[in-house]
């Protein structure tokens, strides 16, 4: 008897539960290291028993490279449910025999879902795939799962059943205990919801996507205290009473809470924050009062104020009682919840700023957490989760929708497969009789969604942090710009370089330029050249003119100027673009009798610039005809690192720059560009750009509406009416003050130096042209 339990014995591990990657959720599988494989006696494919409170069955797959050392199985939210072990948890696992289903009957696992039609697609969708009654399982889409054999990869294949991955309760099987599904297994689906098991139906850590930080930190600050309270008791310190969530809208704080709650077992108890409020006096602090209570009562609980600070704003901020009041009851009652109590409050709003400061201590929210915007990978993340069951087109690349959709939150990327999907729906439109009610079959079989769905999708939706600024994506590249080859290579080492390639900075150990300032005569190109940088570097584009950040209220246009900054940080990869900024930042203690609030101006923007704050791949590039008049603090490196002079362009940049401006126009042979670039010396593109015009109506009065062609003499009589906007005078002045702006920076001065040869020039050219 002995000796067969020892067999039994054998053919069991016990393995460490930890979560598995993002695109295989769903796909019912079980990553294990070689040494479980050659333990159980089994290989790919196979079906093992996971048990942990509950039974479950999953495929078994080889672990990923980095865990074939480590004694884990890799299991995703569905699972983990299913087998009810929590990441951390250990498991028993077994090799079992899968049976043939004579029957298995399916329903929706959310109340809110209807669900009708055939039961072949389903059929496809779990065609050899292991299940068990009480499972929740889902239907997958077309996407691969990597490192599979040939003969596991069939299996997986399946077609998608619907635009979205679907969640699915498996009511009963017959025969009992671990079945599959074959060609003569019936299969029925329910239309309406049967009470699941589990609330990972709705949400799980595998729909969260790109934060994983923070769901760790959450972990420990939730999970580890709910699951197990006596960790603390021994170490003799009080498990954390709560965690305030903040971030940007759209990026997942209400979801998160939620998944933290299903995966920790607790119970859930939330509170929307308007929600809370009564008519009668006292009716908000009781609904609150009842909510703590009920979540005592119910331990391990969770409490989960959404918009927290619509109910506990600042007190001496808010005009009425009875938010003060409901402020006063929300701290007596997080003051009053026992060390011991196993109850959690998780918070979540977007201006954390407005709420009452008595809030945001330890004791009551112990730690709080921030929820950004997601990176390339993060976004890649959540691409993979919102078309998880979608069917896709051959094209579709998720890593180069989650390069181009920078500045996107979990919103805007669900946003975006609703919209791509909307795209595909109506391609099959036509083919659909609205009579009928009923789509055919092979029609649905057709429906992909294609690469070319995502990009005009992309056209319709914006960046919800940026919806504020209104930042559109410049369309100007390097080839629309002639003349300032020079300004180009400068701007392309120092912004489109670091903002693309991080990795290899960090790795240098050098930190990239923050500021670039363009300055040169009017008309040089320096705003299209901000706007090139832009869309090359494919960064987001905020464009401030001075005025608007310059306010006449006490404090106002500082706090744009920060406002502006936050944004460009949630956002980023972001430049920042500052048109005519020596009208916000004139050199302080000139005695020019500068009004106070610019004084105050520039030292925001040096402290946003160069302060305790970084700014992580955000760039500022501000533009002047007048950099003498600009603050000398600005100048050094660390704010505006680097100055670009843009100047009037040469013969061959001035042949290219009308190149740019003719290539819409129908032009006569005896037009020679290069000929009228070399007469046009000192023009700017901006005088280039006059002459074409000038060219073009010159032909206009000549014939009148049938006009076919623009000639020489047309362009001779555009030369006649048309000056160089920069003179020579102006010209030397700018190339003295190339050699004077670094040196006025790096001289220690006091604070308002101006050089007196630099503002006698300035004056000069001040008089000498009125647009310089």
């Amino acid at each position: 008897m002995a000796e067969a339990d020892t067999a039994v014995e054998e053919k069991q591990v016990r393995l460490q539960v930890a979560a598995a990657r993002q695109e295989e959720s769903g796909q019912g599988i079980a990553r294990m290291p070689r040494s479980a494989f050659q333990a159980l006696g089994i290989t790919e494919g196979d079906v093992v028993e996971i048990e942990g409170k509950r039974t479950t069955a999953a495929v078994a797959m080889a672990a990923y490279a980095e865990d074939q050392s480590l004694e884990v199985v890799r299991l995703d939210g569905l699972q983990r449910g299913n087998a009810e072990a929590a990441s951390g948890e250990h498991v028993k696992i077994r090799a079992v025999e899968s049976r043939p289903a004579t029957r298995v009957v399916f329903a929706p696992a959310s109340r809110e879902m209807r669900l009708q039609g055939p039961t072949q697609a389903l059929k496809r969708n779990f065609f050899r795939k292991p299940i068990l009654a009480g499972d929740l399982v889902a239907t997958t889409g077309q996407q691969p799962v990597q490192n599979m054999p040939p003969e596991v990869r069939r299996m997986f294949n399946a077609p998608a059943y619907a635009l979205t991955q679907i969640r699915l309760s498996v009511v009963s099987t017959a025969p009992k205990g671990i079945v599959h599904i074959d060609e003569d297994t019936e299969v029925e689906l329910r239309a309406e919801f049967e009470a699941p098991r589990d609330a990972r139906a709705v949400v799980n850590y595998d729909d969260v996507g790109g934060i994983d930080d923070t769901i760790q930190q959450l972990r420990e600050m939730v999970e580890l205290p709910l699951r197990y309270p006596e960790l603390f008791t021994r170490l003799g310190v009080d498990p954390p009473k709560g965690v305030l969530l903040h971030g940007p809208p759209g990026t997942g704080k209400t979801r998160l809470a939620q998944a933290v709650a299903n995966e920790s077992d607790a119970n859930f108890s939330i509170i929307n924050g308007p929600e809370i409020m009564g008519s009668g006096y006292g009716d908000s602090e009781k609904a609150l009062r009842e909510v703590f209570e009920n979540a005592s009562k119910n331990a391990p609980a969770i409490i989960f104020i959404d918009e927290i600070d619509s109910i506990a704003p600042k007190r001496d901020r808010v005009a009425g009682e009875a938010e003060k009041r409901l402020v006063a009851q929300l701290l007596t009652l997080m003051d009053g919840l026992e060390a011991r109590a196993n109850v959690v409050v998780i918070a979540a709003t977007n201006r954390p700023d407005a709420i009452d400061e008595a809030l945001r201590r330890p004791g009551r929210f112990d730690r709080e957490i921030v929820i950004g915007v997601p990176d390339e990978n993060g976004r890649r993340e959540i691409l993979g989760i919102h078309t998880r069951g979608m069917p896709l087109g051959d094209r579709v690349d998720l890593r180069e929708l989650a390069r181009m959709t920078y500045g996107f939150v979990g919103a805007d990327i669900a946003a975006l497969a609703r919209e791509a999907a909307i795209d595909a729906v109506r391609r099959i439109m036509p083919r659909i009789d609205l009579d009928e009610r009923t789509i055919p079959p092979e029609v649905l079989e057709e429906l992909c969604v294609t690469r070319e769905d995502f990009l005009s999708a992309l056209k319709r939706i914006q960046p919800s942090a940026m919806r504020e600024v209104m930042v559109q994506m410049p369309n100007v590249g390097w080839a629309d710009i002639g003349g300032v080859d020079d300004a180009i290579e400068k701007l392309k080492e120092g912004i489109e370089l670091p903002l693309k390639n991080q990795e290899a900075f960090r790795r240098l150990g050098i930190r990239p330029a923050k500021g670039f300032l363009l300055y040169g005569p009017p008309g040089t190109g320096k705003t299209l050249l901000a706007k090139a940088v832009a869309k090359e570097a494919e960064a987001n584009f905020i464009s401030m003119k001075s005025s608007d950040l310059l306010s006449k209220w006490y404090g106002e246009s500082e706090q744009q100027i920060a406002k502006m900054f936050r944004r460009a940080r949630s956002v980023s990869p972001c430049v920042v673009f500052i048109d005519e900024i020596d009208s916000l930042v004139p050199a302080r203690g000139s005695g020019q009798g500068e009004p106070q609030v610019t004084g105050r101006v520039v030292n925001t923007i040096l402290a946003e610039m160069d302060g305790l704050e970084e700014l992580q791949s955000v760039v500022v590039i501000g533009a002047t005809n007048r950099p003498a008049l600009v603050d000398p603090a600005l100048l050094r490196p660390g704010r505006f690192d680097e100055l670009v002079y843009v100047g009037t362009p040469d013969p061959k940049g001035r042949e290219h720059i009308l190149r740019i401006h003719t290539g819409a126009m129908p032009l006569a042979d005896d037009i020679d560009l290069a000929k009228i670039a070399k007469e046009t010396v000192r023009f700017t593109g901006a005088d280039l750009e006059d002459v074409v015009r000038r060219a073009g109506l010159a032909a206009l009065h000549r014939a009148g509406a049938e006009v076919k062609q623009v000639t020489g003499a047309d362009f001779a009589e555009a030369l006649e009416d048309s000056r160089a906007t920069v003179t020579s005078k102006m010209e030397a002045e700018y190339k003295k003050m190339r050699g004077e702006l670094k040196k006025r920076a790096a001289r220690v001065q006091p604070i308002g130096f101006l050089h007196e040869g630099m503002l006698e020039s300035t004056r000069d050219s001040k008089h000498g042209d009125p647009e310089s």
